[in-house]
């Protein structure tokens, strides 16, 4: 390596070992508020007791974990096909006059505050999604007000996964007589899957630790989903709700509540990267 490069490369990887400090830090914060209820409640009673009843001692997540979950992956599936289709119209298929100002408008998406997205979604989302049954307040409005929020992230990733494939690629697509749509499908998306895999990785975890706007429009109601039209309570919306007047075991419960949201984004960072990173090497 060039004498030159040396300072470079001390600073990213102190840098890099400095974001690895903080999280650990962060964790480490977690495990110890988290202690308390593990020592005086054990870990199976997070999973079995009959619901979240702090005053009772009953003190289950699960209603909240699979709302969470079902939300956040509600959200990925509305915000995924539409953010990559943006990106493959602003790379392949719109005028070069509108791509600026496409990218403009997604950009402003991205800079809207998530209270203006609760609030458009308890006042136009809800009243629509009512009409498919109950008060429109459920977990099919939180999915779609998340599936917007996170649409902008997708999008403008993908767009730069996208425009970073090697243009002799399609143009050696082209030349072998493929069809634009096939340049794409066959060559463009997956040269651009580790790139369009990080977009996902960022944007599931954006979802996941919303809390303002899920509060706002998924009914804030702590029971088992059993439809995407039944209310919710999400553990981001529950430790807002909650930690301001707690104590005790409720408290340290909360803090339990942090920890299955990392433990959830782990393992859906993981199995996403790992199979972006599997599809890239194969080919």
């Amino acid at each position: 390596m060039p004498r030159s490069d040396l300072p470079l490369k001390l600073v990213c990887r102190t840098l890099a070992v400095g974001s690895a400090t903080i999280v650990l830090l962060i964790l480490g914060f977690l495990v110890r508020e988290s202690w308390p209820a593990f020592q005086s409640l054990g870990f199976a009673r997070f999973f079995s007791d009959d619901g979240w009843h702090p005053v009772s001692g009953q003190f289950g997540l699960m209603p909240m974990i699979a709302a969470t979950i079902i939300t956040s992956l509600g959200g990925i599936v509305l915000a995924a096909p539409l953010g990559i289709a943006s990106a493959v119209f602003v790379q392949f298929y719109a005028p070069s006059v509108l791509v600026p100002w496409h990218r403009r408008l997604v950009e402003l998406l991205a800079g809207i505050p998530s209270v203006v997205f609760g609030l458009w979604g308890l006042v136009v989302v809800a009243p629509l999604v009512a009409g498919l049954g109950g008060s429109g307040q459920n977990l099919l409005t939180a999915s779609i007000i998340l599936g917007l929020m996170i649409l902008p992230t997708i999008a403008l990733l993908s767009d730069s996964a996208i425009g970073s494939v090697p243009r002799v690629w399609t143009q050696g697509a082209a030349a072998l007589g493929l069809q634009r749509s096939a340049i794409v499908a066959q060559v463009v998306l997956p040269a651009a899957g580790r790139g369009i895999s990080a977009a996902l990785v960022l944007a599931i975890t954006r979802a996941l630790g919303e809390t303002m706007a899920v509060l706002m429009v998924a009914g804030n109601v702590v029971q088992m989903p059993t439809s995407l039209l039944s209310p919710g309570r999400t553990l981001n919306a529950n430790i807002a709700l909650e930690l301001g007047y707690a104590s005790a075991d409720h408290r340290s419960v909360l803090f339990v509540s942090g920890l299955m949201l990392m433990l959830i984004v782990g393992v859906l960072v993981v199995a996403i990267s790992r199979r972006g990173g599997t599809s890239y090497a194969r080919r």
